[in-house]
């Protein structure tokens, strides 16, 4: 999407990059299965053969998975949080906005959280398939399973229960697992080894004052014809 809430256009192939300012849509699959149940509009911060950056900004208009009935998921137990017949929803992004980060091919994305008043709160390794490229955005499926870092460099593993229950529910299986596993373990070597993007000062970043927030057009769930990895 550019500003005046069309899609961008990139031509195909891999030396395709978004400039900054380039409303795109970042967004995930559903677990066991093919339907994208969460789309987010975001606004390109870089995009180069090294990194995605990319700002959500608060406010923004997004599609999340609810229940059935409307209940969201974090409120349902976890025993039938991943069984319960779901729906989607349009809501807003509240509260601070997020810097995502993501490195062509890694098997997660870095996202960097803020309390009000820009002080800043943690990074966020959000475990995922490799990003798939398309003209209009990117795709991924979440595996459930994240790592936090505070300022200090601490870390720790987080949703390990939902990570446990999405096996015994058959939305991942064993091995699948097991490369998620590997992934988790592969960034927290990043991690204590404080590769990049921790220590590239993205914690100081700001957006551009100017920059707008982006649209969630109609057809966010389109199927794309994907361009690059």
């Amino acid at each position: 999407m550019t500003d005046d809430g069309a899609m961008a256009r990139v031509t195909a192939g891999a030396a395709a990059h978004w400039s900054p300012g380039t409303h795109i849509l970042w967004r995930y699959r559903e677990n066991g299965g093919e339907q994208f149940h969460i789309a987010r509009p975001v606004t390109v911060v870089r995009d180069d053969a090294d990194l995605l950056a990319v700002w959500l900004a608060p406010g923004t208009e997004c599609v999340r998975p609810v229940l059935a009935d409307g209940t969201p998921v974090h409120l349902e137990p976890l025993e039938t949080r991943y069984t319960k017949p779901r729906t989607v929803q349009r809501d807003r992004w509240f509260g601070t906005g997020v810097l995502k980060l993501a490195q062509p091919g890694r098997p997660w994305s870095v996202w960097l959280f803020w309390e009000p008043g820009w002080r800043f709160k943690n990074w966020y390794v959000n475990l995922e398939q490799p990003l798939v490229r398309w003209a209009g955005g990117v795709d991924s499926e979440d595996h459930f399973l994240d790592i936090t870092v505070g300022p200090d460099r601490s870390w720790r593993w987080r949703d390990e229960d939902e990570f446990a229950q999405a096996q015994r529910d058959g939305l991942m299986d064993p091995a699948t697992a097991e490369r998620v596993r590997a992934a988790g373990r592969e960034a927290v070597d990043v991690i204590r080894a404080w590769g990049p993007p921790f220590p590239d000062g993205w914690q100081n970043w700001r957006p551009d004052p100017s920059w707008g927030v982006p649209s969630l057009p109609e057809d966010w769930d389109r199927t794309p014809a994907h361009v690059s990895s």
